[in-house]
This record gives C-alpha cells, structure tokens and sequence, in this order.
C-alpha cells in the first residue's frame, strides 16, 4: 500500500490543509493557539516541529482529507 505522506513537507501538508479548512477550520479540529492567535504557516511549522503529538494529529487530518477526496473523485 502507498504511503499518502511519501514525498510530503509538513509546509505543503500545511499549506494544502490551510487552503482546504483555513486557520478556524483547523483550530476547531486542532485547538492549537498557532492555528488561532495571529496564525501563519511558519509560526505553526516552529510549534509542530516542536511537538510530535501535534504532527501527528494534523498528518490524520490531512490523511482524512485524502481518504475523502478519493473517495469522491471515484463517484
């Protein structure tokens, strides 16, 4: 099976999720203070490198994003 994050920056994975939810899409599913006070892709990049736990439930988000696209695009 293909691994979604191959070849993915968290900046793009960052960026793609950003485009999709925006800043108070994400901060409903991620009560990150990154996501809501004065947001920016490289104030968030500094805390998610600094905290794995929180990586790793944005790369859920953004594999849930994925799983969905695809299942829409094969309707």
């Amino acid at each position: 099976m293909n691994n979604p994050l191959h070849g993915m920056t968290l900046e793009k994975l960052l960026i793609r999720l950003v485009d999709y939810y925006g800043w108070d899409g994400l901060f409903d599913m991620l009560q990150l203070q990154c996501f809501y006070n004065d947001p920016s892709i490289k104030s968030s990049l500094k805390f998610l490198r600094k905290n794995l736990w929180a990586r790793t439930k944005l790369e859920n988000i953004y594999l849930d994003l994925e799983y969905h696209m695809n299942e829409e695009s094969r309707r």
